[in-house]
């Protein structure tokens, strides 16, 4: 199967999928304003919502799943026991002291007193 086919027949699918998904969400919205559970100004912004989601449209979604995927990343790091590019500056930092101190005594012991 040609792979332009196959990304085009799973991007319809996947067009095919929201599409009945905001249909069946359209209809259970409805049910629940005549069963009094919702007013249909929420309906209409519950079926919004749930449908920018699912285009993508949800920025704080997107940023949610950055910070999750941060900490998880953090985390993994923390597990194999590698550091951080911040404690890596740190520690470069730490060495970067202690070798000037070290040549700070090395020149006043090579001065006479």
């Amino acid at each position: 199967m040609d792979q332009g086919n196959l990304l085009q027949m799973l991007l319809l699918r996947g067009l095919g999928t929201t599409s009945l998904v905001g249909d069946r969400l359209r209809l259970v919205s409805q049910d629940w304003v005549r069963s009094g559970r919702l007013d249909p100004g929420q309906a209409s912004a519950l079926v919004e919502d749930v449908l920018k989601a699912l285009r993508g449209e949800t920025p704080e979604l997107e940023q949610q799943a950055e910070r999750q995927l941060e900490r998880n990343r953090d985390q993994l790091l923390e597990d194999l026991g590698l550091a951080r590019q911040r404690e890596l500056d740190e520690l470069r930092g730490r060495i970067d002291r202690l070798e000037q101190a070290l040549r700070q005594r090395q020149i006043s012991a090579d001065t006479p007193d």
